[in-house]
């Protein structure tokens, strides 16, 4: 049978000749010309216009072709289905579909063939995840000029994968939901993106909207697609420990018991620490990895469940490092390839040379669920000891095609079972606690760091983590020169990780023979531990509603604001954020961290109210050559100037004297319980804070701000 006739057989067909138009709600979608071009417009303006020389091509992606329609009807569901064919007579399937904020395109080659979907050129454009970083000129958020005909995982610094790319000018995003290797460009020629080798139905989304209409539907389509966003837990957005950035592999329970118990005994309210490498049995090589389940070294470890419990005692929460990794001749690889548990090669497991472990290995399957059900079940041997989760650290697979998501699934599974987990590889999805930047070191170029982190917020992935403080200077054994230049790093790096999600400690503060050093060092920490409950409802919501609330870039808050453009660069160095809808964060960070002492810093529109001091200013605002010392809390209070913060064992509300009337919702530690606080005050000298169940609430003014007392399931208004 005919291509077209069968691809169409049992639909009601209609002409060919004429466009394919849809329209849902505001959006309308045009299809068709020869070759076929593709339009996406809301309210009768361009959002993303068509391609002069074609929107759809396939065939052979070093010499793709354009097509036209030879064909159109409908199929069950009402959509639209295209037949369309090449010059040379390729042929595809294409379904459209269209609600008011998303156009779905979905292609079927008749065989195994590269297809791209392509628009008008538009910029800026920002997203693309860890690949934001490599293969640039320069670091900037900022998108435009991008072009990789193989997008996928393991190149350089890319783990954390997301072919998201947003458009906030043009109230647009874009991306194929291909887990395999991608064609991805943002360039003055086109914005394209696509599937180098479909080997079936290879679906295009195309978004349209607000920035919380087009984050929303994004996360539903996360969800609907196979790339789950999962609702984090608490004690990960507090203040860390990393075993590797104070001691490297070199661990055992005395040396961690000590390092840690220093940080606490200065101070340093921790709450959760990793051991991620170096407790498995050292004696014999097969057992080098995290995949030795529930195995210790008996002289270094020698009681694992006594070493975990002295640290669950002082209320912290203990994780180990985890891969899917197994050494050949390793335990439970024998079960894993008798299973086919591992990814095959010809009918046989295949044997893989990563960077870590240095041995030959398998690699799950993540595929195949039995796999995974098998690898969760394996990893409760270290749950019996007290482990409570693991940080996920798969890497140095650069010279294989695996797909993006080969760690979703597992990471899925394991938060599934209630284990914390910390994310360094995943493509869409957010199976994680948090979203761990890829290795960032004292030795790297430091405006990576911000722009790194920036493209992971505007991807969907804002739960950063952006490594430990410092680096990992355990690597080096502590060989390294302390110099005012590391002092000074030190100093700007801790205050800059103190205004993200999640931060880490490593090589202790007392090391550097410098008091300032452990001022700031213990300050940074302490702002983080006390905004901790701030950053965790932040966290939530944006699982449930896609929106980059812990790290909101300004171009998505602001998108109708020329000035916050182009500052996201190692150009301007204009690393700001907004945390919520009242904290907006302005470290002074980059490689000038060892001179600069000022940055021009840009307030949007509104009251503005230094964290530290409670000086106002009023937006829009560029304060040019702001002074930015070292022990400065980078953090202005704006919005609704309502944050929650720790103090003692409780919480408080602090309620800024921004805005008049504000309403925002807090969610409380557990995840699940809610307190809505309205603000809606004429005279702040006569303020007063009422509970919905309690009546008159205490309050007094500290620290320029309103502060009350809060529980969780209890609702407050401030007047």
């Amino acid at each position: 049978m005919h291509w077209a006739a069968l691809v169409l057989a049992g639909l009601t067909v209609a002409s060919a000749e004429e466009p394919v138009v849809i329209t849902a709600g505001r959006t309308r979608l045009t299809m068709g010309g020869e070759p076929l071009t593709v339009q996406l417009e809301s309210d009768g303006a361009t959002v993303a216009g068509a391609h002069a020389a074609g929107g759809l091509l396939i065939g052979d992606p070093e010499s793709l072709e354009t097509v036209r329609i030879e064909s159109v009807g409908y199929n069950r569901q009402g959509h639209r289905v295209l037949a369309v064919r090449t010059a040379s007579g390729k042929r595809a399937r294409v379904t459209v579909a269209l609600t008011p904020h998303q156009a779905d395109v979905t292609v079927l080659p008749e065989e195994p063939m590269a297809v791209l979907l392509r628009l008008a050129p538009m910029a800026p454009g920002f997203g693309l995840g860890d690949h934001a970083v490599t293969k640039r000129a320069s670091f900037d958020t900022d998108i435009t000029g991008y072009r990789e005909d193989r997008f996928l995982s393991g190149t350089g610094l890319t783990r954390l994968i997301s072919n998201f790319a947003y458009y906030p000018k043009q109230k647009f995003a874009f991306l194929v939901w291909e887990p395999g290797m991608k064609m991805v460009r943002s360039t003055a020629e086109e914005c394209a993106q696509g599937s180098r080798k479909a080997e079936g139905e290879v679906r295009f989304s195309l978004f349209t909207g607000s920035a919380k209409e087009i984050y929303a539907q994004f996360l539903e389509s996360r969800n609907l697609y196979g790339y789950e966003v999962m609702k984090p837990k608490y004690e990960f957005f507090g203040v860390g420990w990393e075993a590797f950035g104070a001691l490297a592999w070199d661990t055992n329970y005395k040396t961690v018991a000590e390092n840690v118990g220093e940080y606490r005994r200065r101070g340093y309210p921790l709450s959760w620490m990793v051991v991620g490498s170096g407790f498995w049995p050292r004696a014999d090589k097969r057992f080098h990895e995290t995949t030795s389940f529930g195995m210790y070294d008996n002289n270094l470890y020698p009681d694992p469940k006594a070493f975990i419990a002295q640290f669950h005692a002082l209320g912290m929460k203990y994780f180990q490092g985890l891969r899917t990794t197994f050494i050949v001749d390793g335990p439970y690889s024998e079960e894993g390839v008798r299973n086919g548990y591992f990814v095959e090669e010809d009918g046989k497991a295949k044997v893989f040379q990563f960077g870590w472990p240095k041995s030959p290995c398998y690699f799950l399957d993540w595929r195949k669920p039995e796999a995974v059900e098998w690898f969760r079940r394996l990893t409760r041997k270290w749950v019996e000891y007290g482990v409570d989760g693991f940080k996920e650290d798969v890497f140095g697979y650069e010279k294989y095609t695996l797909g993006d998501d080969k760690l979703d699934p597992v990471n899925a599974a394991l938060m599934r079972e209630g284990l914390y987990v910390m994310g360094r590889n995943a493509y869409l999805a957010s199976p994680a606690d948090l979203h761990r930047l890829n290795d960032f070191n004292y030795n790297q170029q430091q405006d990576r760091g911000p722009v790194n982190a920036l493209a992971y917020a505007y991807s969907g992935f804002p739960l950063v983590y952006p490594d430990i403080v410092g680096g990992t200077f355990g690597e080096g054994h502590f060989d390294l020169k302390v110099t005012p230049k590391m002092r000074a790093y030190m100093k700007r790096n801790a205050m800059w990780a103190a205004v993200h999600p999640s931060m880490s400690m490593g090589q202790g503060p007392w090391t550097f023979g410098d008091p300032e050093v452990e001022e700031v060092l213990l300050k940074a920490a302490q702002v983080h531990d006390r905004l901790q409950p701030y950053f965790y409802s932040q966290a939530v919501r944006f699982s449930l509603d896609g929106y980059p609330h812990p790290m909101t870039p300004l171009p998505v808050a602001y998108p109708g604001d020329a000035q916050v453009y182009g500052r996201e660069n190692e150009r301007v160095r204009g690393y700001e954020w907004l945390i919520g809808d009242a904290l907006l964060a302005a470290p002074l960070y980059g490689n000038d961290y060892e001179t600069a002492q000022t940055r021009d810093v840009y307030l949007p529109a509104g009251p503005w109210m230094e964290y530290d001091t409670g000086v106002r200013h009023e937006g829009p605002l560029m304060l040019k050559n702001y002074a930015m010392p070292v022990a400065k809390t980078p953090l202005f209070v704006g919005g609704t100037g309502v944050v929650v913060e720790k103090k003692g064992s409780g919480l408080v509300a602090r309620v800024y004297p921004v805005a008049k009337e504000a309403q925002v919702e807090f969610i409380h530690p557990d995840g699940l319980s809610r307190s809505v606080i309205r603000v809606k005050v004429g005279d702040w000298k006569a303020a007063e804070v009422r509970g919905a169940k309690a009546g008159k609430v205490e309050a007094s003014w500290q620290r320029h701000a309103l502060e009350f007392g809060i529980v969780a399931g209890e609702n407050y208004e401030v007047r």
